[in-house]
């Protein structure tokens, strides 16, 4: 029997939210926020996968099939974007050649993916990128400033680290993910500042997300590199121009997409280390 039932100065209201029986009884936008955090995450566990080719196991719901498609789909703009494709053949044909050298010599040639290798018109942006399943792009701008096939071979390498790394998947998951655990956070915080912040939030951590890919797909590059026959120290030549395109001045990395150029650079020296140490095991063990 309770010693309060009967009590008229019993109050059972708390902040909005009710007691009966002891048990604490939530408001209606906190379990509408439970829900969707819940399902969020139920369904950012529901698309994990294997990925054979690193040995690694990533959230990602699209297909090989699928990737490929959205890459063809995406590539005529991409190539209007950028001032289309680049009349001069030579240069397109180094590219072209150093990329599928990358792709033989390496696991990229197991996996499903249709590589091919463009450069692009643009003489005034720097930069190169590579769309789900095998579209991978340089622009004349950069391209004009790498001294070597080395360094060229650098580039595309990371590029085709983003490819085989399924980058672009795992980023759409990770960004469901965090978007519906910020409308979450939104809705139980009641308020638009509150969902503005955590929506903020949320924009950082993916910002974070998209930094450690960079370093994988440079950790990778180094790894086709060595596998083609190429210079992997080349690599940080890259970053030197990657550094002097941005005005020789260092990002804030914790705002940036990409990770700092110098950190970047001592990540491939000991990439460079472990590859080299991995291969000498290998070659004393045969």
């Amino acid at each position: 029997m309770s010693l309060f039932r009967n009590n008229p100065g019993y109050r059972e209201s708390y902040s909005g939210n009710k007691l009966r029986g002891g048990g604490l009884r939530l408001g209606a936008p906190i379990i509408i926020a439970l829900v969707i955090a819940g399902f969020s995450y139920f369904r950012y566990c529901s698309t994990e996968t294997y990925n054979e080719y690193l040995g690694i196991y990533q959230h990602i719901s699209l297909t090989p099939e699928q990737e490929i498609a959205i890459g063809l789909q995406s590539k005529p703009a991409m190539i209007q974007e950028y001032g289309g494709m680049d009349p001069d053949q030579r240069a397109q044909a180094l590219v072209q050649e150093t990329g599928a050298s990358l792709v033989q010599k390496s696991v990229a040639s197991k996996t499903p993916y249709q590589y091919q290798f463009h450069l692009l018109a643009d003489p005034n942006t720097i930069n190169a990128f590579a769309l789900p399943g095998g579209q991978i792009f340089i622009t004349r701008a950069l391209f004009n400033q790498l001294q070597t096939k080395d360094q060229l071979a650098g580039v595309l390498g990371h590029e085709i680290g983003h490819v085989i790394a399924r980058h672009a998947g795992e980023r759409i998951e990770k960004d469901q993910l965090w978007q519906g655990i910020a409308g979450a956070a939104g809705i139980a915080m009641g308020d638009y500042q509150s969902a503005q912040a955590a929506q903020q939030i949320a924009a950082l951590i993916s910002l974070k997300y998209g930094r450690d890919q960079e370093l994988q797909s440079d950790n990778l590059g180094v790894r086709f590199m060595m596998d083609a026959g190429f210079k992997p120290e080349e690599l940080i030549g890259v970053m030197e121009i990657l550094k002097q395109a941005s005005g020789g001045q260092s990002r804030e990395e914790f705002t940036s997409t990409h990770p700092d150029p110098e950190n970047r650079k001592e990540k491939i020296k000991e990439a460079i280390d472990q590859y080299r140490q991995a291969n000498q095991q290998n070659g004393q063990s045969q």
